[in-house]
């Protein structure tokens, strides 16, 4: 279930923990007039850049099972809350290459790749699971020649709708939130034409998660200055940001996500707390 986070609500179990151990000895006051924090919206983890989970699927089926149990079925092991895949681009995009849908703008085929199959499986688990697509990678006849996916913005759009399509038709699966493109430059027309495009397309409930990078500011002020982009972007992602948002992203009201993180398995219960007391950072 979602929760509704408030900091005054860790200081409150931190406080408690404290007068554990001194009894009745010291009175306290407890004011939560500021209301509720933010909503948290949950933890989750990435198969993406080309081979993260390419060899899981080849495991005796008994092991590999067990993996799944422990990464989505809830309430046991790591009871993921969102699963964010790579739409595949057929592009090298770090440990190797994923398979596009569409080899070329008359080709289509959704059983290409391992993330449709990941997915299923995440489902099967958890049916409550959160889906997140983002192309780290996009195959050449996108831009047309132009190697830039903004050059035409409707030919990049419909290929990514294709594939939010092809999940439903094909594995019954609903993508909630789509991305822009993994560490590389937004551009604002593009993000405002997506979402134009996918509510044209019946798929209003398809979140815009932007910008995917490694700084906040950037697309923070663009919001700021841009009431059609603010109305497009639902979440502002940031990459790696060491548990800090900044004021600019703050100001623009929206949820802020640490949309790809890591952690030793040690440090991953408190970088999740902190990338919330440190930056109000919700997923």
């Amino acid at each position: 279930m979602r929760k509704q986070l408030g900091l005054q609500c860790v200081i409150l179990t931190f406080v408690l923990c404290i007068l554990s151990t001194l009894g009745d000895r010291v009175t306290y006051t407890f004011d939560d007039s500021v209301g509720l924090g933010r909503q948290f919206d949950g933890i989750g983890a990435i198969s993406g850049g080309g081979a993260t989970s390419k060899l899981l699927v080849n495991y005796p089926q008994e092991q590999r099972s067990q993996i799944l149990d422990y990464l989505f079925k809830p309430n046991f092991g790591a009871s993921l809350q969102i699963l964010k895949v790579e739409i595949g681009g057929d592009a090298q995009s770090t440990d190797g290459t994923e398979a596009s849908h569409m080899h070329n703008s008359w080709d289509e085929n959704y059983e290409r790749g391992y993330e449709w199959w990941l997915m299923v499986e995440a489902k099967k688990r958890n049916p409550d699971i959160k889906l997140y697509g983002l192309p780290w990678g996009f195959p050449g006849w996108i831009g047309d020649g132009t190697r830039s996916p903004y050059s035409n913005p409707t030919q990049t759009i419909t290929y990514i709708i294709k594939w939010i399509q092809g999940a439903k038709h094909y594995y019954n699966l609903t993508i909630d939130y789509i991305g822009i493109w993994n560490e590389k430059p937004y551009d604002i027309t593009y993000v405002i034409t997506l979402r134009q495009l996918l509510d044209a397309n019946g798929l209003s409930n398809v979140r815009i998660v932007a910008a995917d990078d490694a700084v906040w500011n950037s697309i923070s002020k663009d919001i700021l200055n841009n009431a059609s982009l603010s109305n497009a972007v639902d979440y502002i992602g940031c990459h790696y940001p060491n548990t800090y948002s900044t004021d600019i992203a703050l100001k623009t009201g929206k949820q802020l996500w640490a949309s790809e993180d890591s952690v030793g398995g040690s440090c991953l219960a408190k970088r999740l707390n902190q990338n919330y007391l440190n930056g109000f950072i919700t997923r």
